[in-house]
């Protein structure tokens, strides 16, 4: 397998990333949910508690069972067919992308290690999306944050503010013009 060397954005990184978190994180909810207990859930509800636990032994059966024809190794192939059969939708160039971004040894291959990087590197995303989706849940009204609740908050920590000045803060990070920050653009301003 021939992979071309290719620069790639840390936005770009962090999306994927995030969508590839997203996967295990809703199947693992609906797990929760449904109480299922079919092969392809529990591997993607492991997948998530394994890596946070530091279970060895979870981590590499989850191994074991994207690595379908047994040469100790994921393909890009082989992970987005395990992904499309937890219920995830990863394209081509995504399933390259993120061996490409945990592959050590050029090979164009995960090994367990490699493996192990990918699903550490998938929690702590999950982790600090998880404290800016805290922080977002302080300032927002109905999904958003708007004029009026920010001012509220500044309030509450001490900062008076007008509505005009709550407007222009706004509007920095508003990439819609919809004249409110919703979780995505709110997660833009903090990490910029």
């Amino acid at each position: 397998m021939c992979i071309a060397s290719v620069t790639v954005s840390t936005a770009e990184k962090e999306s994927f990333f995030s969508r590839l978190r997203n996967i295990f994180h809703l199947k693992k909810k609906e797990e929760e949910k449904k109480t299922m207990t079919t092969t392809t859930i529990t591997t993607a509800a492991t997948t998530n508690s394994c890596v946070s636990s530091s279970n060895k032994g979870e981590l590499e059966r989850v191994f074991t069972y994207f690595d379908e024809n047994g040469d100790g190794k994921v393909s890009p192939t082989e992970l987005r067919r395990c992904m499309k059969a937890v219920g995830g939708e990863v394209t081509v160039e995504e399933a390259e992308m993120a061996v490409r971004l945990s592959d050590s040894d050029g090979d164009g291959l995960l090994g367990l290690e490699d493996f192990t990087k990918l699903m550490e590197g998938m929690e702590e995303e999950r982790n600090k999306e998880s404290e800016l989706m805290g922080a977002f849940g302080m300032y927002e009204m109905e999904g958003y944050i708007t004029p009026k609740s920010l001012k509220m908050m500044l309030s509450r920590l001490g900062e008076s503010t007008s509505i005009d000045k709550c407007k222009v803060m706004i509007r920095r990070f508003d990439l819609n013009g919809d004249g409110v920050l919703s979780f995505d653009e709110f997660k833009i301003m903090m990490t910029s």
